[in-house]
């Protein structure tokens, strides 16, 4: 089951007795469907859970004449598209109305009647994301959206989330394909959003996965970086070998004095051996810094040779 199909599914478990909350999730599914006039309201989802909540929400407030139909998708093995219309269209005048809207609007807007008290919009948005939601594997990115056809109900709905009370979360609004897309970025934003609507088990899983990934990230960034460092204390080491065998090979090590030849000596025996590991082997015990000072003189003897 992908995470968006889990979120739906624990959205759908919600259970209450408030016919008002009940009647603002309906208006939220519907709203934000296919389509919601006069003539017509048909909702289309993909999630069997989904399906199964708009027809008892639908029939258990309006009584409808429904229709559900399926049909396989061509490009996702075994998914279904449940689409479900009312077969009457008297019905869909009726809830139409009943919703407060009328043919003479101009455009599809949010009727702010229906979502006239605080305790209804958990249950609006709730509707609105069975509707139109979807929402990315908390493991690739953290993206939340929503894809309404039409302008105005966009910019009405990121009105309506921006100002959820106890919440500080920012919603923008893109033109995708002709069609109006209202995202939510950012882990905690999406969280806050999730468990607005119903959704904590879903919001702490995001949070756990967030965690997991930080811990990953903090392991990896601390292997990377003692990786960088075993290499760079290699290349020093191979440049530090090349040049006391050259100094070998052509003024032998007895021409050093007597400190530079025993770590001269001691460097070719441990190649692979730190600094301070080199000063700790000699008697007696020199610095990491003194160590460094007599590498670099060996160096520079090195350098000196034609």
């Amino acid at each position: 089951m992908s995470f968006a199909s889990f979120v739906r599914k624990e959205l759908c478990s919600n259970t209450t007795s408030s016919v008002s909350k009940l009647r603002a999730e309906c208006y939220g599914m519907m709203l934000f469907a296919k389509k919601f006039s006069a003539e017509k309201i048909t909702f289309k989802t993909e999630n069997p859970y989904t399906v199964n909540r708009y027809i008892n929400l639908a029939s258990n407030l309006f009584v409808p004449l429904i229709e559900k139909t399926s049909t396989l998708k061509a490009k996702k093995n075994n998914t279904k598209l449940y689409t479900v219309n009312f077969i009457d269209e008297n019905d869909c005048k009726r809830i139409y109305e009943d919703f407060g809207h009328s043919e003479k609007n101009i455009s599809l807007r949010i009727n702010w009647a229906n979502i006239d008290e605080e305790e209804l919009l958990p249950a609006f948005l709730r509707g609105v994301f069975l509707s139109c939601g979807s929402i990315t594997d908390p493991e690739k990115s953290y993206h939340l959206e929503f894809c309404v056809p039409y302008k105005n109900l966009s910019s009405d709905l990121c009105r309506v989330i921006e100002e959820i009370p106890q919440c500080s979360i920012k919603a923008n609004v893109i033109n995708r394909g002709g069609v109006f897309v209202t995202y939510i970025k950012g882990s905690e934003q999406i969280t806050d959003l999730l468990t607005f609507i119903g959704a904590g088990n879903s919001a702490m899983e995001i949070m756990g996965t967030k965690a997991i990934k930080q811990v990953r990230n903090n392991v990896n960034r601390k292997r990377n970086s003692e990786i960088a460092n075993i290499e760079k204390v290699a290349a020093a080491s191979a440049k530090q070998i090349n040049a006391i065998e050259k100094i070998k090979k052509h003024k032998g090590l007895e021409s050093l004095p007597d400190d530079l030849r025993e770590i001269a000596s001691l460097r070719l025996e441990n190649p692979d051996m730190s600094l301070r590991a080199l000063g700790d082997s000699l008697s007696p015990k020199i610095s990491r810094s003194g160590v460094n000072h007599r590498i670099q003189r060996i160096l520079q003897i090195a350098e000196d040779i034609k």
